[in-house]
């Protein structure tokens, strides 16, 4: 593995994560591309909520930095890159009481890193 790239990678995985925990919507579209979605199975239904659309719910509610929330959850489980242009990023992540565990998929386009598809699980942390 290319350690510039890995680093590249960790940068636009670090501003998803500032983005998310900070409740910033700019910090977000950063670091996804334009045209992803983010995507899940609730209740046996495909969920796909479009970039923007996650942007707006976002940036309406209480960041987890605003609730005094740590950031103790967060954790990069594997980093996959697949070719100069591909790589996945497995994480864990809190928005309290809910821990989620995100597939990021990135491409590398005009020379940086961004997130294409969010795939995301989500459970309630017990009590």
């Amino acid at each position: 593995m290319n350690n510039a790239q890995i680093d590249a990678i960790l940068s636009t995985v670090q501003v998803y994560l500032d983005g998310l925990y900070e409740g910033d919507p700019e910090k977000l579209r950063q670091a996804f591309h334009p045209a992803s979605s983010l995507f899940a199975s609730i209740d046996d239904k495909l969920v796909n909520v479009p970039r923007e659309q996650w942007c707006e719910m976002v940036g309406s509610r209480p960041s987890p930095k605003s609730k005094g929330q740590g950031r103790e959850h967060e954790r990069i489980l594997s980093i996959d890159l697949t070719g100069p242009n591909t790589a996945m990023v497995k994480l864990t992540c809190a928005i309290l009481p809910r821990l989620f565990t995100d597939y990021l998929s990135l491409i590398r386009l005009d020379g940086r890193w961004q997130v294409i598809s969010k795939t995301y699980h989500a459970e309630t942390l017990p009590g």
